[in-house]
């Protein structure tokens, strides 16, 4: 007898309810080992065993009461009083059933056979009764489900069980555009991929698996139906190894693909990933499998088939129902069902009734897919698009790259009028232009990806010329640098191109370095919101809260302006804080500071050693509101995307990242105030403004360490989704600062509501908005513009005395005239300055 034999022949436990509830979850261990356990309540007693004494306990539809574990510990003396009666009670773990509570009368001690399952010997009284409510859920009746009352639930406690859990990391794509389209596979729905023969629809759905078992190394059942597990091993292989699968196919594959499928066979045989393509595969099969594999976190149909095969029970008008099956198996197992149809028949998806349908359309002409992703009672929600790579059997992200050849082109037109040679063309224009050469002769990747943005705007609003020959070679390279940005666009060609850059003139400051555009107004935002502020005037002189909605609304991205009450408590929002704006409280280590009491600004005094000069404050306007001419950020979902070995342009959101070593005592760290709140471990959450810049000052050389990404949740990146906020701000300031009085005043804090709406702390303002990302990053990126002019100005030779908050810095110059990287004047991202420090 071996060691199974031994444990399962040993003799039943007996304990009271205490005794019970204090190992509960060793014995539901132990139940789905095989052991019995039985437990006495008074006069009560019942038998804690396994699902295979009552099959019905795995059936989502049986009507049998369900408990989770940590229910059951805290009700366990009522469920074996339940029990006892001849009622059976379904313990779950994580919404699968685990074990079962039955009568004890009906299991007798040291029996090993499961007795609901035996036929009851009728006339018999010595033999053990099986109770007539426990028999018919065993014979699987309707009447079982009658015979059990519906579990109800308060509001109350679902609010607070939704409130209090954390939700951990959906099944993803792996495909950055698609997985910011869907918001991941969400537990609990079942999802389906429609695609037209041909189209590629499986590949996706392979995508996913591919992603949860190899990158996310979480386990995935794959129910091939009409495909062989060869067919599904195939595809795995040409996908993660680049290897031609016709190729793989005919085993003709070349020595290079040949060595790269070896290489990938030790990975990939390690994957957690379950091929189901046995015979008869239907979705009653799928659904009474997937409990029986342990810690299960997708699950993949591959694939319903719309014409009728007599073969294939996944097929024809057996669709429906299949489709009705995998729905509550994805309710119930709290696990993401993943399906693929073979086509894209809206009146047979509508009879399907899936939580959400990926349409997927192949555009032959260019090589791309097309995704529209729906949901049910809301339609088409969002849009991406894919390359497809189908010889790999895979798809891949949209890359967007304009040819070299191009871009030579429009700078070989253009250096006639960026020499200064010839005349006529705009000072903005020029200035771009003249950037993007320098960046491109220098090599430098970092600047020209960042320039690449003005100057797709540029091309595509291309200013007015004179009539010229030279003018015309401009024209003719503008237009076709225009053609090439937008055929390279991920946006649909019905849909407006995204811009990153305001479209109104910009400064040299804003050309050249990417985060130096315009900024802020002193005391701009110390107010705080009061109640009634979200209720804005009719006659507002600014009218600023319409204009930010108005701003959000004009986003082809289908932003979500508002995270929902129940999921803010939740990850991500709960690792927002005020410092992650990094605005900087620097004073140059060898001033003195003097401090003047509360209300005052502290005196800062310069030691000897410096050059002879004087200070020369300088404040910045419109920090809050000129940054929100190109703020980096998520429009939609933040995912979580987990550690990554580099971020990528298309990406934004919150990124954990190593403080890295700032060795340079005349600025303040890039980081500003948030460097100095590392956890432990030294890190910090950081919004991509400040990644940025710290991508930019590596690719510099003025940080030595590399970036490490240790956790992210991400999105996909949008710099315009309030440049329409940034533009009505600029005009209307325009309009009323000469004025002055009590119409710009009014004008500032309307502005200032507006911005301080999009994350209000606490429940006396109601907002349209909550979005602390959104609010974080509009303030990140503020303080990295003020950080970033700063530094241009120190590199000329300047000597920083203090850089504060988003809009003072204090200079020490010999005439106490500013440095010439600020722009004097009273428009947004040009400062005032004051000689001296009477108000610092």
């Amino acid at each position: 007898m071996n060691q199974e034999d031994l444990r399962r022949s040993a003799a039943p436990e007996i304990l009271t309810v205490e005794q019970a509830r204090a190992s509960l979850h060793a014995r539901v261990k132990a139940a789905q080992e095989g052991q019995v356990t039985y437990v006495r309540r008074r006069h009560d007693e019942a038998v804690l065993a396994p699902l295979d004494h009552l099959p019905a306990a795995r059936d989502a539809g049986s009507g049998l009461a369900t408990h989770t574990l940590t229910s059951a510990q805290k009700d366990l003396g009522d469920l074996v009083k339940a029990a006892a009666a001849g009622n059976p009670q379904v313990l779950l773990r994580r919404s699968v059933p685990v074990a079962v509570l039955l009568p004890a009368r009906s299991q007798p001690p040291g029996s090993s056979s499961p007795a609901l399952n035996a036929e009851p010997s009728a006339g018999h009284t010595g033999s053990p009764s099986v109770p007539p409510q426990a028999e018919e859920v065993a014979q699987e009746t309707s009447s079982a489900m009658n015979a059990t009352p519906r579990r109800l639930a308060a509001l109350g406690d679902v609010i607070g069980e939704v409130r209090t859990s954390v939700a951990l990391p959906a099944p993803q794509f792996g495909l950055a555009d698609l997985d910011a389209a869907v918001g991941g596979l969400q537990p609990g729905r079942f999802v389906l991929v429609a695609a037209a023969p041909g189209a590629g629809g499986s590949l996706l759905a392979l995508a996913a698996a591919r992603h949860t078992a190899l990158v996310a190394n979480q386990r995935v059942l794959y129910a091939a139906s009409g495909l062989t597990r060869a067919d599904v091993a195939r595809r795995i292989v040409a996908a993660e190894t680049g290897a031609d699968y016709r190729r793989l196919a005919t085993n003709t594959l070349t020595g290079h693909e040949h060595t790269a499928a070896q290489k990938a066979e030790a990975r990939l045989t390690q994957a957690p990933l379950l091929i189901d393509d046995g015979s008869a595969l239907t979705a009653e099969a799928i659904a009474q499998t997937a409990p029986y594999v342990n810690d299960l976190a997708l699950i993949v149909v591959d694939r319903l088939q719309r014409a009728p095969a007599a073969h294939i029970p996944l097929s024809g008008d057996q669709l429906p129902a299949a489709a009705r099956t995998l729905t509550r198996l994805a309710r119930q197992s709290g696990l993401s069902v993943l399906a693929v149809i073979d086509t894209d028949d809206p009146h047979l998806i509508q009879q399907l009734d899936p939580d959400v349908t990926i349409h997927l359309t192949l555009r032959k002409n260019d090589g791309t897919a097309e995704i529209t992703v729906a949901e049910r009672d809301f339609g088409p929600l969002a849009t991406a698009r894919l390359n497809e790579d189908l010889a790999h059997a895979r798809f891949t992200n949209l890359h967007h790259s304009l040819a070299h050849d191009v871009e030579d082109q429009l700078l070989r037109a253009a250096l006639p009028f960026t020499s200064g040679a010839r005349q006529g063309l705009p000072a903005p224009a020029q200035q771009i232009l003249a950037a993007f050469r320098d960046a491109k002769s220098q090599g430098d990747e970092g600047l020209l990806s960042t320039l690449r943005d003005p100057m797709a705007e540029l091309a595509a609003n291309p200013p007015a010329l004179n009539d010229g020959p030279l003018e015309q070679q401009l024209r003719t390279a503008l237009n076709a640098y225009a053609n090439a940005n937008a055929s390279a666009s991920p946006l649909p060609p019905s849909a407006e191109p995204e811009q990153t850059a305001s479209s109104a003139p910009r400064t040299a400051e804003a050309a050249t370095v990417a985060h130096q555009r315009e900024d802020a107004e002193p005391g701009e935002e110390v107010m705080e919101l009061q109640p009634g502020d979200e209720h804005e005037p009719k006659d507002a002189v600014f009218p600023g809260l319409s204009i930010l909605r108005e701003s959000i609304s004009r986003s082809k991205m289908y932003p979500l302006p508002a995270v929902r009450a129940d999921q803010r408590e939740n990850v991500p929002w709960t690792l927002f804080r005020e410092f992650m704006d990094g605005e900087p409280r620097w004073v140059h280590p060898e001033v003195e500071r003097v401090r003047n009491g509360a209300g005052k600004r502290d005196t800062l005094i310069v030691p000897d050693s410096f050059a002879p000069g004087a200070l020369c404050t300088i404040d910045r306007n419109g920090s809050y509101p000129s940054a929100c001419s190109a703020v980096p950020l998520a429009p939609n979902k933040l995912l979580h995307t987990g550690a990554l070995p580099e971020r990528t342009r298309d990406q934004a959101g919150i990124f954990y990242i190593d403080v890295p070593s700032w060795a340079h005592t005349q600025m303040p760290h890039p980081l500003g105030r948030l460097a100095d709140r590392a956890d432990a471990h030294g890190r910090v959450w950081a919004v991509t403004s400040h990644i940025q810049l710290i991508e930019r000052l590596i690719k510099a050389g003025h940080i030595a360490e590399p970036l490490r990404i240790h956790d992210s949740w991400t999105g996909r990146a949008n710099e315009s989704l309030f440049q329409h906020f940034y533009k009505e701000a600029r005009r209307a300031r325009t309009e009323l600062v000469d004025a002055a009085g009590a119409p710009y005043d009014q004008y500032k804090r309307r502005l200032s509501i507006a911005l301080r709406l999009l994350w209000p702390k606490g429940d006396t303002v109601k907002s349209p908005f909550w979005r602390p990302d959104w609010r974080t990053s509009v303030v990140a990126e503020a303080s990295v513009r003020h950080w970033v002019t700063a530094w241009k100005a120190v590199q000329a030779g300047h000597t920083l005395i203090a850089l504060r908050n988003v809009d003072e810095a204090v200079f020490h110059t010999p005439d106490g005239t500013a440095p010439d990287t600020y722009k004097i004047g009273t428009g947004f991202g040009e400062v005032k300055v004051k000689r001296g420090q009477e108000n610092l």
